[in-house]
């Protein structure tokens, strides 16, 4: 009786290690991702076999098992392939169901490269439907993501979507460029199907065209590319479109044998097709559990006959109960009719929405490129501009062309203020500004921007009056450049519109919490003021009062755009107040953080306060590296006025080996230049020199390159066009250290 406890007990146990072992592989994340993997591989190989009904059965199991584990990237790519079949088995409306849970899937795990094929295929699906212009947004959207990620091939293969798109709509050229596109990418590559098909479209495109030897030679080596690589599906297609080129040139015999072949090869498809349908096969199955079923009924009913009364009851009963089912199955049809209509809406609209926001991310990417090239390319001939007119000023020009100079350099400044207010409110825009908090003495530097704006307000004939609150502290953390520039565009913005007048600033608190002030800004004046109207708009770009107003006080309209914007990022609020010919009252709360510590000194020397004749500058060298050859004049002008010595070169390549062989004390690097850029030639100079003085010259946008330019391993900056003083100063500050002299802020 033991012996048998004991086989009872061990068989018992190698039950739970089996349960155990079938567990642990269950669990396994690596086994799990192999299992659904190999799913996903059999049902893109029966997919090509056109097994859809294997196919499908494949997804479904890869379904589950990724929805098991959680596995979103796989799910996205099993929604995506459903896709793809049901637009094979023309089921468009579930296609773009199954599409949508895969691109919201793909777009939470940022996997671009599947989010883009499944826009790939939600544009083939557009195409189907005959709704050209969205197949087209859906393949722009697929494009930018293939770019994105370096996916030449799945490019291609976009590209020639896109060119197909456009032979539907009839427009012939710019399919043939795209596919041309598509192409030159397909031979890239040597992805041969591509390829193919792309040759046998142009085909179908110059036979529209009307050049049916180009025609008859492009399809030609699609069909025999096709031929040598089983393409079956593009073969067929390539036999369609010689025949119908050769019926075109009235070559009808051999018009007739490439029909033929197309019609063979389609009966031959068609046949494999239907053999394997998932429609069929799911009929089928379908059909055979009903014959089940009602064979089953008929014995119940024969047995039931037995007893003439039970049969009785039994169909009365069976009547009713039919009756009920058949109002309810109605009722349910119709309910589910409806629901799945709307459904469908729902998936369609919420692809449309999908792609009209992946549209808008590309317009603003696209509209941020530009405007960085553009500014740049301003900033460069703006550096001839203001520096020619600055020279002229100083070499004692003729009465008369005093004013045409000063209105130039005006004009020149001008265009640079919009320039950096433009670059500034497309940082805003495209969230590229950061906080920087510091410390600092808000009431001190409040002050300080009063007194840089006090002759502007004295030529106006206006007093400004400031008033901090007595109990409020003075020393906060908070971004003060923002601050600064706040209240600077405020406090100019009434100077402008107010004539023999006062402007009042205040600062006073409204809350307190935690060392947290919020602190009320207002900057009064009693100037023009500003209709209730134009209130409204007032914090938009480029809005200003009136063209009249514009005419008459200047500006760009972007001051108050970008006041509103830095308040916003400042966790703030922005109010007006304004009555027509009483004045404008402007009003702002931000938290600021309180601290004890002192205001931060700024430890970077920047200018140089001494006496520049002080300084011995016998023996300076300055090596100017600068391509543009007004530039180059400009800047030995300069330097030739400041009693500096240079020399020139215009090109990195040079100006590294120049200063091997030379000693110089301070380097003026033009950043874009033919060959290796002034990014480049730095870094090749600080790995023998770490001491020289090497200042950027440059137009680019300062603030989003400024690690770059520290990585590289210059000294300071200078933003093209310059302020001369500012250069001035900078360059004599870098003499005076390199002397050994001090130099102050």
């Amino acid at each position: 009786m033991s012996q048998v406890k004991n086989y009872i007990y061990i068989i018992m146990m190698l039950f739970s290690l089996s349960a155990l072992s079938q567990k642990t592989i269950d669990e396994d994340p690596e086994i799990q991702q192999n299992n659904i993997n190999y799913r996903i591989e059999q049902a893109q190989v029966e997919l090509e076999k056109y097994n859809y009904y294997d196919a499908q059965k494949h997804l479904d199991d890869a379904l589950k098992l990724a929805e098991r584990s959680n596995i979103k990237k796989s799910i996205g790519i099993v929604y995506a392939i459903k896709g793809k079949l049901q637009l094979i088995i023309e089921e468009e409306d579930n296609a773009i169901k199954s599409l949508n849970k895969a691109i919201e899937m793909q777009r939470i795990i940022n996997d671009n490269k599947n989010l883009g094929k499944s826009y790939k295929t939600f544009g083939d699906v557009y195409l189907k439907k005959q709704n050209y212009h969205q197949a087209l947004d859906s393949y722009t959207a697929a494009k930018s993501k293939f770019q994105e990620e370096g996916l030449n091939e799945n490019l291609a293969e976009v590209l020639l979507a896109e060119g197909k798109t456009y032979v539907s709509l009839k427009n012939y050229e710019r399919a043939r460029n795209i596919i041309e596109q598509s192409l030159a990418q397909a031979k890239k590559g040597d992805y041969k199907k591509t390829q193919s098909e792309a040759l046998i479209n142009h085909g179908i495109i110059y036979t529209k065209l009307g050049d049916y030897e180009k025609a008859l030679a492009f399809a030609s080596e699609g069909l025999k590319i096709a031929s040598n690589n089983d393409f079956t599906s593009i073969l067929n297609e390539g036999y369609l479109v010689i025949s119908n080129i050769h019926y075109a040139t009235e070559n009808f015999k051999l018009s007739r044998e490439y029909l033929n072949e197309h019609s063979k090869l389609t009966d031959s498809i068609r046949t494999l097709t239907r053999l394997n349908s998932s429609k069929d096969q799911e009929t089928q199955y379908l059909l055979n559990e009903a014959n089940e079923k009602n064979i089953e009924i008929v014995e119940q009913l024969e047995k039931a006959e037995d007893d003439k009364n039970l049969g009785t009851l039994i169909s009365i009963l069976s009547v009713a109960l039919i009756t009920i089912l058949s109002l309810l199955t109605l009722s349910l049809y119709k309910n589910n009719n409806i629901r799945l209509k709307t459904n469908n809406m729902l998936h369609k609209k919420n692809g449309e929405l999908i792609i009209a926001k992946e549209k808008a991310e590309l317009a603003s990417k696209t509209k941020a490129n530009f405007l960085s090239t553009v500014t740049h390319e301003l900033r460069t001939p703006l550096y001839a501009v203001t520096g020619l007119s600055n020279m002229l000023l100083d070499e004692n020009p003729k009465p008369e062309q005093v004013q045409h100079l000063k209105s130039l350099k005006f004009s020149g400044d001008y265009l640079l203020t919009f320039i950096n207010d433009i670059l500034q409110i497309n940082k805003i825009e495209a969230n590229k500004v950061d906080i920087e908090p510091e410390s600092f003495n808000l009431k001190k530097k409040i002050n300080n921007i009063v007194l840089a704006l006090n002759n502007s307000a004295t030529d106006n004939n206006i007093k400004i009056h400031f008033e901090y609150d007595t109990d409020l502290p003075e020393n906060f953390i908070a971004d003060q450049l923002k601050i600064s520039q706040i209240l600077i565009n405020l406090i100019g913005n009434s100077i402008k519109f107010t004539k023999d007048g006062d402007i009042w600033i205040r600062v006073y608190k409204i809350e307190e919490k935690e060392n947290v002030y919020t602190l009320r800004f207002e900057v009064e004046d009693n100037g023009i003021g500003i209709s209730q109207e134009k209130q409204d708009n007032m914090f938009e770009s480029f809005s200003q009062g009136s063209i009249q107003i514009n005419r008459k006080y200047g500006g760009t309209g972007l001051g108050l755009s970008i006041v509103k914007g830095l308040i916003d990022i400042l966790k703030g609020k922005i109010y007006v107040r304004s009555e027509l010919e009483k004045g404008t009252t402007f009003y702002f709360e931000i938290p600021l953080q309180y601290t004890t510590i002192e205001e931060v000194k700024e430890s970077k020397v920047t200018y140089f306060d001494g006496d520049a004749s002080e300084l011995d500058l016998t023996n300076v060298k300055i090596l100017v590296v600068e391509d543009n050859k007004i530039n180059q004049m400009i800047t030995k002008k300069i330097l030739t006025k400041m009693n500096l010595n240079c020399e020139i070169v215009d090109n990195g390549e040079e100006a590294v080996e120049m200063i091997k062989a030379n000693k110089y004390d301070i380097i003026l690097m033009d950043i874009h230049m033919p060959g290796i850029s002034g990014m480049e030639a730095t870094k090749r100079i600080r790995s023998f020199d770490k001491e020289l003085t090497i200042f950027a010259l440059t137009a680019v946008t300062i603030e989003d390159k400024m690690h770059e330019f520290e990585e590289a391993g210059f000294t300071d900056i200078i933003p093209k066009p310059f302020k001369q003083e500012e250069f001035e100063k900078k360059l004599y500050n870098a003499l005076a250290a390199n002397n050994g002299e001090s130099a102050t802020v």
